[in-house]
């Protein structure tokens, strides 16, 4: 499948889809955080009701460092709900960081990335800023979203190299025959700064 054909496969996002998913992730951090479990949604577009999968980034506001990322490689569940079980997971079960506190939820930023189907891809067609990338090799998995080689300034042997070492490899596995290279596009929004 042509990454073109993958980014069509869903249903585009308005700008008032995009809105409410951001309201929706505020809502269900403050509502999970405060022990109230999951806030009750009301879909208003197709958009928001077709499967896919999401990551969810929180950042600290003041100085932008990373607070917690957890997202699906594969979409599990309906696109609201992804977002709400994605906000969770990043504020409660990021290994990296001891689980986000209520106190701190209002000086985070949130930042949601809806993903396309993953479809394979060789190295030399992986295009920096566009692809994000998984990479699979047995039960080692690597993902990186399109965005993060951007932010650090990296070229694409750069990007690869990141992957492979997500998954707990050498930097150079993603040159191996017997592993696979996934690659996804994603529309990514977030919270305007206050």
């Amino acid at each position: 499948m042509s990454t073109e054909t993958a980014a069509q496969a869903f249903p585009a996002l308005s700008h008032d889809d995009k809105r409410a998913l951001l309201a929706l992730a505020r809502e269900t951090l403050t509502a999970h955080l405060s022990g109230r479990g999951m806030p009750s949604y009301r879909a208003t577009s197709a958009s928001l009701l077709a499967p896919r999968a999401t990551f969810v980034t929180l950042r600290r506001r003041e100085s932008g460092d990373l607070r917690g990322c957890r997202g699906e490689r594969a979409a599990r569940w309906p696109l609201v709900e992804s977002v709400m079980h994605m906000t969770i997971a990043s504020a409660v079960d990021d290994p990296r960081f001891e689980p986000v506190r209520l106190h701190e939820a209002p000086g985070l930023h949130i930042e949601i990335s809806a993903l396309t189907a993953p479809h394979p891809i060789r190295p030399e067609e992986v295009v920096v800023g566009r692809h994000g990338l998984i990479l699979l090799a047995g039960s080692a998995a690597g993902l990186l979203l399109p965005q993060v080689p951007g932010a650090f300034g990296w070229t694409r042997e750069q990007f690869l190299r990141a992957v492979s070492e997500k998954a707990g490899l050498s930097p150079d596995a993603w040159r191996k025959a017997w592993v696979r290279l996934e690659a996804f596009e994603a529309e990514v929004w977030g919270e305007e700064e206050r």
